[in-house]
């Protein structure tokens, strides 16, 4: 059954850049690391060592592509972030050098300085990192937004794709649609139940409806979850790209630009609705350590569901080595 394993949603904490923001003031700080601290999750996303080999060899899972945990180094000033995205790097390069047939690493950016941003990656690329982890929306501004058109021409250029991670809506946005239902409840709404999702989905679809992927038609990107909601809606948003008079449909930019993966969510209704909108080749397979915590039996059942050996072992691993150029 199994082909080899490359996770490729799994994430780990950097000490500076978590100190960082949680001592951002309280109208800034990101109320999502409330849930980096349940159980022994803080523990576990610092583990990049034995530990983490450990719960890999219990799943099964040959190879993690390692990426800072949300909120990553967006809302930072661009100052701080600059240096604790520098410094992210270096660390989980060292980390990759040290295991290097057992991790492979998204690089962390200073968006809140784009062309900081755009350096960052080439360097990144540099140090062997196969790609980069980003959120949709820095303070204010969206990924979209044309200053960080560099940011995607230097990813197109290296060949670096980008997963586009989920994050917490905006503060005025929680107090209109996620609030009232009580602090973890309301807590709950905005990130994992739903609010990160349609984040990272809206973030994706701007992307698409902006034109980025029109001026920048080799960009590929990553969505988890399933896609964010956008392979269940992609009949109906392809009536933004009308209106936008972008070059492809929603529909084509799913097939041709984006790349989907479970985030540990081995649902197999969820992965016959995938292959419904989009093709084998273009699905991976990921676990979202440490919040999501599937065991090697869950893993072995779900890849049952696919009846094409070489469409589970393109699933398992050969994706993304295809994707990531990871080649041992």
């Amino acid at each position: 059954m199994r082909d080899g394993l490359i996770g490729i949603e799994e994430h780990w904490i950097h000490e500076g850049t978590d100190r960082a923001q949680r001592a951002l003031p309280p109208d800034r700080r990101d109320d999502s690391l409330l849930l980096n601290d349940h159980g022994d999750v803080a523990q576990q996303l610092a583990d990049t060592g034995g530990g983490r080999l450990a719960a890999m060899d219990a799943q099964g899972v040959d190879v993690q592509v390692l990426s800072l945990a949300p909120p990553g180094a967006q809302g930072l000033d661009a100052a701080d972030a600059v240096v604790l995205s520098r410094d992210a790097n270096d660390q989980v390069a060292a980390t990759v050098a040290a295991s290097p047939g057992r991790f492979r690493a998204f690089a962390t950016l200073p968006l809140a300085d784009p062309r900081a941003a755009a350096v960052e990656l080439e360097r990144a690329a540099g140090l062997g990192l196969v790609g980069v982890m980003l959120h949709g929306r820095t303070g204010d501004v969206l990924i979209d937004d044309p200053r960080y058109d560099e940011l995607w021409t230097v990813a197109e250029r290296l060949g670096q794709p980008v997963f586009i991670h989920p994050q917490i809506p905006p503060r005025t946005v929680r107090d209109v649609s996620y609030s009232g239902l009580g602090d973890l409840p309301d807590l709950a709404m905005a990130t994992f139940a739903w609010g990160w999702h349609l984040e990272a989905g809206t973030a994706a679809l701007r992307l698409m409806a902006r034109g980025v992927l029109d001026r920048h038609p080799a960009l590929q990107l990553v969505l988890g979850h399933w896609g964010e909601l956008l392979l269940f809606w992609h009949d109906r948003a392809d009536g933004l790209a009308r209106a936008a008079g972008t070059e492809r449909s929603i529909t084509e930019y799913l097939r041709e630009n984006v790349w989907i993966t479970a985030s540990g969510m081995l649902d197999p209704a969820m992965l016959r609705h995938a292959l419904s909108v989009t093709s084998p080749d273009r699905l991976l397979f990921s676990t979202d350590h440490p919040f999501q915590r599937p065991s090697a039996a869950d893993i072995d059942r779900f890849l049952a569901e696919f009846v094409d050996p070489g469409d589970r072992a393109a699933f398992a691993s050969g994706n993304a080595r295809r994707l990531f150029g990871i080649t041992d």
